[in-house]
């Protein structure tokens, strides 16, 4: 997502753009947080089958072993009929008899499919109530825990549910989720391959198995599977659009976006974009499509490499197919395409093959485009924002990995991703964050509260919170002055909270008060409840290390590397903090070192009413206040 600040008429006004639909929304396997834990059998099933299934699966349609009535709730939920679906489900529960946990169960997933997760919270908690032995009780809990953004006890429904023995698919289903989230690809693997088995009529499980395979066989199983498909026309045309590009790749010689000359490490120059002569709305870099320079905005929160389509026509990109690009907003999606691009540069880097979105230029708020710093996968990549540098270099070697060649991940595939995290001694000290494609979700505590996922948005101008997460922790009013943007339109609803602190890895950050929306779209999309973004404003005043492919960060704050303009603004009283547990459970603060030289939260903005806050160091492990 990128934004940026400007000042009109007394207005502060957000411009927020998000990720791209179709192709890059269709391999949306939500996914998240946990550790997962082998069984016997089940590790010895991992042995015999050696990753992809062979041969029928075990139980093709589950439905047969179900009561009639069951059966006829179940089709009709895969067949996308879901006021049908919940009816028939109802029509068990009434009579409470033996099986109505299960139709409690069937309910409860109907009811998340329908967005409505409260009322599915609801239903799975009775289930699992009504019969705590059932699998399918614990395996739908899970999902709505999974929803909720409660990963660990998500983690712990399907494992129980798992371990039940009942042949229950989402159970297994759910964690391969669970380990796709975690960066435990071959795990993940071996999972949806039993999921599989257990159940290969799951419209859910069956698309997730496709994925897995390669290009070709993937392209022929997902053709079949939208020929049959029942899912619902927006989901049909978004699979539609990636067959598409996927059938593109595949006839294509060169699409795989390989790095011409080997290049072990290199460093490129950040190029601060300015809203003003004084005031940074974000860092980008020099981009080469077809020879034809672009200033992309660095966005971690971006997929890919997005251009407008002024660039895109200079460069005289091949049309794959028509896309929707969706953003921040509430005025719908943006039109825009796949292109392909025969070369694209980045300081000493070149890349062959590669397919990039173009969005229309009107939508693009005055950007040249994104780049998402996921395209860097392949390297350990290190945004020194208060240098202004991109360091990339090679991530330590996986212990039984051979030699590889790099690519950029301009296109989004996991098949290829067989590997499981790998915390090389070196990066024993990085925060564990949990990857939902391009997205890194981190652990993050509002004042007192349970754990919160937060994006990490380089792209996004200010730190964001939803509205629900702010309604739960503090007290919110609305700003009408303050407008948020995006490639979606305006944001009809702002609102801010009161004084309030994050904390985040070793890190904890107070502000005055925090930009609030609704954030449900983005949390429908990825599949689990994203409470807030960490933005620009505050990162820029960080040297952020990521490794995309063991789904690690390293976030460090230095007081004496920041730009000198950074304190110019305005100079509010600063101070290093630290963080003591006291002997009554209860946290106090410990101040270090006071210092007279200030940073403002935004810092260069010198407005009004705008928050203000102090990074303070937090020492892992230690609670938070």
């Amino acid at each position: 997502m990128f934004n940026s600040v400007q000042q009109s008429s007394g207005t502060l006004e957000f411009l927020a753009a998000k990720e791209v639909v179709g192709r890059g929304k269709m391999p949306v396997f939500a996914l998240l947080f946990v550790l997962f834990v082998h069984t016997d059998a089940f590790a010895a099933q991992q042995q015999s089958s050696g990753g992809q299934s062979s041969g029928p699966p075990a139980n093709p349609n589950v439905t047969s072993s179900l009561p009639p009535t069951l059966s006829s709730a179940l089709q009709l939920y895969r067949s996308s009929k879901l006021e049908e679906a919940k009816a028939e489900y109802e029509s068990v529960i009434k009579s409470m008899g033996p099986n109505a946990a299960a139709a409690y169960s069937g309910l409860a997933r109907v009811l998340l499919k329908e967005k409505n997760v409260p009322e599915a919270h609801t239903a799975a908690a009775k289930a699992a109530e009504l019969d705590s032995k059932l699998a399918a009780a614990h395996s739908v809990l899970g999902e709505v825990y999974f929803r909720e953004g409660k990963l660990p006890e998500a983690e712990q429904e399907f494992l129980i549910a798992a371990r039940a023995n009942q042949g229950d698919a989402g159970s297994f289903y759910g964690l391969a989720r669970i380990n796709w989230a975690t960066s435990n690809y071959k795990r993940a693997r071996a999972l949806i391959d039993q999921a599989y088995k257990f159940d290969a009529a799951d419209p859910e499980i069956r698309k997730e198995w496709l994925l897995t395979l390669n290009p070709e066989d993937r392209l022929k199983g997902l053709t079949e599977y939208l020929a049959q498909s029942k899912d619902d026309p927006d989901e049909k045309e978004e699979l539609s659009h990636y067959l598409t590009a996927l059938a593109d790749s595949v006839k294509t010689a060169k699409s795989d976006c390989r790095l011409v000359l080997k290049v072990a490490s290199t460093r490129v120059d950040l190029n601060r974009l300015f809203l003003d002569p004084e005031r940074t709305r974000g860092y980008g870099l020099t981009v080469k499509v077809n020879g034809i320079s672009s200033n992309l905005l660095l966005d971690t929160g971006a997929r890919g490499i997005l251009i407008n389509s002024k660039i895109a026509e200079k460069a005289e990109l091949r049309r794959v197919v028509d896309q929707g690009i969706w953003g921040i907003g509430d005025k719908g999606v943006a039109n825009g395409y796949v292109g392909y691009a025969e070369s694209i540069k980045i300081g000493q880097l070149e890349f062959q093959g590669c397919y990039v979105d173009v969005v229309d230029k009107k939508r693009m708020l005055g950007e040249d485009g994104l780049i998402g710093a996921d395209v860097f996968e392949d390297f350990l990549v290190d945004i020194d924002f208060p240098n202004g540098k991109l360091q990339l270099s090679e991530l330590p070697a996986l212990p039984d990995e051979g030699t590889k060649q790099i690519s950029l991940r301009s296109s989004g595939n996991r098949a290829d991703r067989l590997h499981d995290r790998y915390i090389a001694p070196e990066m024993k000290s990085y925060e564990r964050v949990f990857r939902f494609g391009h997205n890194l979700l981190i652990t993050t505590y509002v004042n007192r509260s349970a754990p919160k996922l937060f994006l990490i948005d380089t792209g996004g101008f200010d730190n964001l919170m939803s509205l629900a997460t702010a309604r739960e922790v503090t007290k919110v009013y609305g700003d009408s002055d303050t407008k948020v943007k995006g490639l979606s339109g305006a944001v009809d609803n702002v609102y801010r909270t009161h004084a309030l602190a994050l904390t985040f890895g070793k890190l904890r950050q107070r502000s005055d008060n925090v930009v609030v929306f609704d954030l449900t779209d983005i949390s429908d999309n990825l599949g689990t409840e994203v409470s807030g973004m960490l933005g620009f404003a505050m990162l820029k005043l960080l040297d952020i290390k990521v490794d995309y492919r063991d789904g690690l960060v390293n976030l460090t704050y230095n007081e004496y590397r920041l730009p000198k303009e950074y304190g110019q603004a305005v100079i509010p009283e600063f101070e290093r903090r630290t963080t003591i547990r006291s002997s009554m459970g209860r946290d106090s603060s410990c101040q270090l070192s006071p210092k007279a030289a200030a940073i403002l939260f935004v810092a260069q903005i010198n407005l009004s009413g705008l928050p203000r806050c102090a990074l303070t160091d937090r020492p892992l492990n230690t609670p938070f206040e």
